[in-house]
């Protein structure tokens, strides 16, 4: 099968809602067929984009549309309520003094699910270090930049949410291998490694549960529809060729009613969500006393399906992302070593109570043989009602939140929280955070072995 655009990304970023669905439909769909990105497209873009799809399963086609739609450019600018949030929170100096000027390179580059938080998180760890003077700050969100020549300016590498294959070249096998051993190099010659929130939501896959139907979709699954909805004339449940150039036909009509032979971005993706079919019709689902979302019991219950597609990171950060309480959910943060110098901002304090989308993590990956644990759930304080919308919940009630551990001569640090905008306001937290950085760039010398 030939696919339109041969440097295409090869995840998909499910937005909520079907207006925020379709509107992505439409934009990745005209990045797909901008086939000369002079920013237009032309009757002729279209059918060669749409005929690439010919002769195609329903499966196959949806399988198509992934790796074919190019993901939407991230934004890289945050908020500046939450800037002014963030930085009003902000510890106001390090817990040691640097003994040498540190330098963090920051990767903000998604390629599953985009956080929204990903430009605050940077932004933080920028702020962070030039408040504190523990280091300077560079942000990047090209994964050509974790490359051994540029690595070996920096100190540390924090990955902002870094969801998905983040470092691969879909296209370009040897630069996908020269990347990872770039970072797996930086990190055990001696460098630094720290990590929050979707940095564990990268390089796994989660197995087919046995019997269960392939979830359909995304914006993927919309196209898929539209197309085989409205081009699949003969009924066989394939697109023919003709069928496609039909199609592509009516489409372009629709989306160019001036006949000028040319649509803008902005045009197309006001049109083109219109020839898009309706969502089902659903009710809004109910809101809790926190105003979020109610998230339902588990209702499938079996083994954790998580499988790690690159294990050497997979082990590097310490564990594989499995199951999330929603954003909303508040859970209350046990300190596991009260006395540990990376949770000093905790110490004295009450209780933590956060409210954020709070990971727990395949069993088959994280383990305190492999990690030193500093924060956890304290599931002992959840609800019955909120344990159970875990799938097949960890018997151990082990829930790990930070924790660090040792790579060959490097140190890698992991939180957890980190979803919403509001946990870049948590002082404690925040204060967490440094030093946790100050561990990773060796200025911070703590006990990093695993507490079994």
């Amino acid at each position: 099968m030939k696919l339109a655009r041969a440097a295409l990304a090869a995840a998909i970023v499910v937005l909520a809602g079907p207006v925020a669905d379709a509107q992505e439909v439409a934009a990745r769909l005209f990045l797909a067929a901008d086939r000369d990105r002079d920013g237009a497209l032309t009757r002729a873009e279209l059918e060669a984009t749409l005929g690439a799809w010919e002769a195609l399963t329903p499966e196959q086609l949806q399988e198509g549309l992934e790796r074919a739609l190019p993901l939407l450019p991230q934004n890289q600018i945050p908020k500046p309520a939450d800037v002014q949030a963030m930085s009003a929170a902000l510890p106001d100096k390090a817990a040691v003094k640097p003994r040498r000027p540190r330098r963090v390179l920051v990767l903000g580059k998604a390629l599953g699910y985009v956080h929204s938080s990903i430009p605050l998180a940077a932004r933080t760890i920028e702020e962070m270090g030039r408040k504190t003077g523990a280091w300077s700050t560079t942000v990047t969100y090209d994964p050509a930049d974790i490359n051994e020549k540029n690595l070996a300016r920096y100190d540390a590498l924090f990955l902002a949410s870094t969801s998905g294959p983040f470092l691969d070249d879909p296209e370009d096998a040897a630069v996908t291998a020269a990347r990872r051993k770039a970072l797996l190099d930086f990190v055990r010659g001696g460098k630094g490694l720290a990590g929050i929130h979707a940095a564990t939501v990268a390089y796994y896959e989660s197995l087919p549960v046995p019997g269960a139907p392939r979830a359909a979709s995304g914006p993927a699954a919309t196209l898929a529809k539209a197309l085989l909805a409205q081009g699949d004339r003969n009924g066989d449940g394939r697109l023919g060729r003709e069928e496609l150039r039909a199609l592509a036909d009516a489409w372009y009509d629709r989306v160019d009613p001036e006949r000028s032979g040319r649509v803008d971005q902005a045009a197309f993706r006001q049109r083109f969500t219109a020839i898009l079919p309706p969502p089902p019709p659903s009710s809004p689902p109910p809101l809790g006393p926190n105003g979020f979302p109610v998230q339902a019991p588990a209702t499938q219950l079996g083994p954790d399906t998580q499988v790690g597609t690159w294990p050497e990171f997979n082990r590097l950060i310490g564990g594989i992302f499995k199951f999330h309480w929603n954003d909303g959910q508040v859970v209350t943060v046990k300190v596991d070593e009260p006395d540990h110098p990376l949770n000093a901002a905790f110490k004295g304090q009450p209780p933590l109570r956060v409210m954020d989308e709070t990971y727990t993590f395949a069993r088959d990956t994280y383990s305190r043989r492999n990690v030193r644990v500093l924060t956890s759930v304290d599931y002992a304080a959840m609800s019955a009602e909120d344990k159970a919308k875990e799938q097949y919940p960890r018997s151990d009630g082990d829930y790990a939140l930070s924790w660090i551990r040792r790579e060959g001569k490097g140190r890698v640090f992991y939180e957890a929280h980190g979803h919403s905008e509001r946990v870049y306001a948590i002082k404690p937290l925040l204060v967490h955070l440094l030093y946790g950085m100050q561990y990773v760039l060796g200025d911070l010398k703590v006990d990093d072995s695993p507490r079994r």
